[in-house]
């Protein structure tokens, strides 16, 4: 059982139905893509180290199939995609590969014993159901199926708990682009607009991307800070305030940034975009130092080579670390095992990292390829009739770069 649909869930329900497992997929939305469509995080995030790529295997295959149908970018805009078309891929991918899906389906809570998941509780039209699964992958993003089952978990910074900020991602159409001032011209402005009172937002700068529309921008710029994403009343006071910030950068825009006096609001994403909520605790909690320092682990199973990139939980800044050039880190496959649960992975950015790690591997390239191990991972525990925290890495490398994983140097 896998619940989320977000890259690291679609990615590991397609990996371990591959391998040979029964595979159901749940999924809250109706459709897939988590963070790509139902929060339009956009673009990909780099999955290159140098000239290496980095990341392969099924994020690889996405992008070849949304390339397929004109949805993606390509060389003259790299990593940008359509995140309409990314659901059908998704859809594609699952059925493909004989992935049951459940859309439209909650996770409830999860019934252990002896430190194992014995059953999974979900509310859907058809009321509340359970599912009894051998292996379990927590693709929801909030860690939210570890936390039911009792997986130990923390949240944001260690000082005092607060987590990177929310975002409401928006798109503006009918853009003039040939006029838009450059970014810190846009930037200038909007500095000078709030300290005119006429917008209201902690950001310091305005963050916003190209799309694959010649006439479109799309804008990650609002920000919400001192809210848990796992408290319900947080999470809706946060969805009403980014919209209220929404509001007056449409104003902003259309008044002070030359190319948009005919622009007008395209789409505001389903759901606000979450950077951080919880983490779980594994059987090894990845670091900065480890990502700065470009370490390399014996139980690789996926790297990355995306900054540490903490948007100020408390303020309007951000902090950037960059890894040294050309080089990239190891994820092992320990930060996939969380403690007292023996019969589930996680697969995505909860993984067991600090604060600082975890604004590194949240990206959804990583995502992606965390979640094809956990779902190979979970396969082969099915297979070979064991538990994560004993499965031989060694296997679990073999698999991943049989599917196409680019691990390094590891080669068992």
């Amino acid at each position: 059982l896998v619940c989320g649909g977000g890259p690291g869930g679609l990615c590991a329900a397609v990996s371990a139905a591959r391998n040979g497992a029964d595979t159901m997929l749940v999924e809250r939305y109706g459709f897939l893509g988590g963070a790509a469509t139902n929060m339009l995080v956009f673009p990909f995030m780099t999955r290159f180290a140098g000239s290496e790529q980095i990341i392969d295997g099924l994020l690889q295959e996405i992008i070849e199939r949304l390339d397929a149908k004109g949805g993606y970018g390509g060389p003259d805009r790299p990593y940008m995609f359509d995140n309409e078309l990314l659901k059908i891929v998704a859809d594609e991918m699952c059925l493909e590969s004989g992935v049951r899906l459940l859309f439209h389906s909650c996770l409830l809570g999860a019934d252990t014993k002896d430190g194992r998941i014995e059953s999974v509780r979900i509310h859907n039209k058809s009321g509340e159901q359970t599912i009894v699964a051998r292996m379990h992958v927590d693709g929801t993003g909030d860690a939210d199926l570890a936390y039911l089952a009792g997986v130990p978990c923390e949240k944001g910074r260690e000082r005092d708990h607060l987590t990177q900020p929310m975002t409401l991602n928006f798109r503006m159409h009918s853009v003039d682009k040939s006029r838009m001032p450059n970014r810190e011209r846009i930037t200038e402005l909007y500095l000078k607009a709030r300290e005119e009172g006429r917008i209201d937002c902690p950001r310091n700068d305005v963050l916003w991307f190209e799309t694959m529309r010649d006439d479109e921008i799309h804008f990650n710029t609002t920000r919400v800070i001192r809210a848990d994403a796992t408290d319900a009343e947080d999470l809706s006071k946060s969805e009403i305030e980014a919209r209220r910030q929404v509001a007056q950068y449409i104003d902003f825009l259309r008044n002070d940034i030359p190319g948009f006096e005919n622009a007008h609001l395209q789409m505001m994403a389903p759901q606000i975009g979450i950077r951080e909520s919880r983490r779980i605790i594994g059987e090894y909690m990845l670091t900065a130092e480890d990502l700065l320092s470009a370490r390399k682990f014996d139980d690789c199973i996926a790297r990355g080579s995306y900054s540490v990139d903490i948007h100020d939980p408390d303020g309007g800044g951000t902090v950037i670390k960059r890894v040294p050039p050309g080089e990239s880190y190891d994820i092992p496959y320990r930060s996939l095992v969380p403690k007292r649960i023996d019969n589930l992975l996680i697969a995505g950015r909860p993984i067991s990292s600090t604060h600082e790690a975890h604004s590194a591997i949240r990206v959804m390239p990583i995502a992606a390829a965390i979640g094809e191990a956990a779902g190979a991972a979970a396969a082969l525990c099915v297979s070979g009739g064991t538990v994560p925290r004993e499965l031989d890495a060694a296997k679990l490398q073999r698999v991943l770069l049989a599917q196409g994983a680019n691990l390094g140097d590891h080669r068992p």
